[in-house]
């Protein structure tokens, strides 16, 4: 009888023990994983590409579609990551408010449709190409951040946004050059070593997709934990602080140009070989602002966040909204059957943006800093309120 409250206290000791211990081998890998930052993407990029691969050959994924229709999805989703990340530098580590971004990802594609394609005759290497895109995005990044140096906030917007309105007007018009609104088609398909990937099975695009992501993945962590990293942070915070101690500000807005725009430059390559075709309704304005909401909905400044955001925010784009319109035509709902949820999609985004703004403004996975700053006013606020509330309570007493 006496050694049953005995063993009882042990086993409510023994349950704090072990959240301990829990929290601290979490805090080791933590540890772990920040100071092998590169190591851990990588991991963790091969694990969930071949569990994405295998699982969307199973529920829920295969009610809905086949895997290799799952996995041409996450293929484009790949595309739009890449798209996100680049933009991020601009926005997120920089504060530069680019609208016309899809321009640099039109740079990308129009470079491929020109160096591999029937139309110049010219079957140029595909990892030639792959690099010349990034190249060429950045030069178009560097030409277009030197004249707006002096800009700043909505004044930039402007300029970035008219920027992004003339390209596909330009290639749409150069009929001589781009084949105009029909584009430039029977683009080569990608030919690494000798392996030209197929048109149907997916797979091989889908881990040339993964590799190109986890490099980028890589080096915008590095980039953002480097001197570069915090010359940017500094004038997001406050330029003219920033260029008091010392920052170019100058070369570093056009670094964050030019590296944002390398990646759209590779995204365009990677769209153009997967679509074979390349046209200039590709490129509207559409395009620069879906990938803005990726990046406002995944967590701005954190790179993990924003691919998360853009690959959640593609799939419920080009497979949700679909979906639906097929499930309630099946259900023979009285409304909702005759609503086309694709044309309102970016309605749905505009509604997401005002409740995240609202209730979530850091986003899904935001960064430590940005965090910070969202919720400082609200942890003054609440301090200030705590002081005073005594005070209320003997008035109203």
């Amino acid at each position: 009888m006496k050694a049953t409250p005995r063993v009882e206290d042990d086993k409510k000791a023994k349950v704090p023990n072990d959240i301990s211990s829990f929290r601290v081998w979490r805090k080791r890998l933590v540890e772990a994983a920040n100071k092998h930052r590169s190591w851990t993407i990588v991991i963790s990029m091969a694990i969930g590409s071949v569990l994405l691969y295998f699982w969307a050959a199973f529920p829920p994924f295969s009610f809905v579609q086949s895997q290799n229709t799952w996995i041409s999805g996450f293929v484009n989703a790949g595309v739009f990551i890449l798209l996100a990340l680049g933009l991020n530098i601009v926005v997120g580590f920089a504060g530069l408010l680019d609208l016309g971004y899809a321009a640099f990802f039109a740079f990308g594609a129009y470079l491929y449709a020109f160096g591999a394609s029937p139309f110049t005759h010219l079957h140029l290497p595909f990892l030639v190409l792959l690099l010349g895109g990034a190249a060429v995005a950045a030069v178009f990044g560097i030409a277009l951040g030197a004249p707006t140096l002096r800009l700043r906030g909505d004044y930039l917007a402007i300029v970035t946004l008219g920027f992004g309105e003339i390209v596909p007007i330009v290639f749409l018009n150069a009929e001589k050059y781009t084949q105009g609104t029909n584009g430039i088609g029977g683009v080569d398909r990608p030919n690494i070593f000798g392996f030209v990937f197929p048109g149907i099975d997916q797979t091989a695009y889908y881990v040339l997709m993964s590799m190109v992501v986890t490099i980028v993945l890589i080096l915008v962590y590095r980039l953002l934990d480097s001197r570069i990293g915090r010359a940017w942070a500094a004038i997001r915070e406050d330029e003219l602080a920033a260029a008091a101690n010392g920052i170019n500000t100058v070369t570093t807005k056009l670094a964050a140009f030019a590296l944002g725009a390398t990646t759209a430059g590779f995204a365009g390559v990677l769209n153009a070989s997967k679509l074979t075709i390349v046209d200039p309704t590709q490129f509207l304005f559409t395009v620069s602002f879906t990938v803005l909401a990726m990046i406002v909905l995944g967590g701005m400044g954190n790179p993990l966040g924003v691919a998360v955001g853009a690959f959640i925010l593609y799939n419920i784009q080009a497979v949700l909204l679909k979906q639906l319109n097929a499930v309630f035509d099946n259900l023979n709902v009285p409304i909702l059957q005759d609503i086309d949820f694709v044309k309102f999609q970016f309605l749905l985004f505009g509604i997401a943006l005002v409740l995240f703004m609202m209730f979530r403004p850091e986003g899904l996975i935001p960064s430590q800093r940005r965090r910070q700053e969202l919720h400082s006013a609200d942890a003054e606020s609440s301090e200030d309120l705590a002081l005073v509330a005594p005070e209320a309570g003997e008035v109203a007493l």
